[in-house]
């Protein structure tokens, strides 16, 4: 069993930059893939980015390349999302998700573990 707790949400003007982290318990952490996704209101919930096991292979959804960079931590059993260059669009309730397979993954349904959400609020 794996639990995930969010960290670092609020509220940010338009431009501006957070960083999002996602703390995991386990022993198991290092062999897990893990994604970002969001949700805002009155929409499914939207893949973010994802990392695999070593950190040696990401990938993130069309709408936030080149601005989020998705890195983590085996040592310290965490797994962070920068975001930069925020826009208003991307006001969402934000998910840290893992997955046992070591291999990341964009579907929804892949993975095993989600934390409880961490609120983004990006003001125009």
């Amino acid at each position: 069993q794996v639990q995930l707790v969010e960290s670092g949400g609020g509220l940010v003007q338009d431009g501006g930059s957070l960083r999002l982290s996602c703390a995991a318990s386990g022993r198991a952490f290092s062999n897990y893939a893990m994604g970002w996704f969001r949700q805002a209101p009155g929409k499914e919930r939207e893949f973010v980015a994802a990392i695999n096991w070593s950190g040696g292979m990401v990938f993130s959804g069309e709408s936030v390349k080149g601005r989020f960079t998705i890195s983590r931590d085996n040592a310290k059993n965490t797994v962070n999302l920068q975001m930069n260059s925020l826009k208003p669009e991307d006001t969402a309730v934000y998910y840290c998700a893992a997955r046992r397979d070591g291999n990341a993954s964009s579907r929804r349904v892949a993975y095993d573990y989600w934390g409880q959400g961490t609120q983004v609020t990006v003001s125009s």
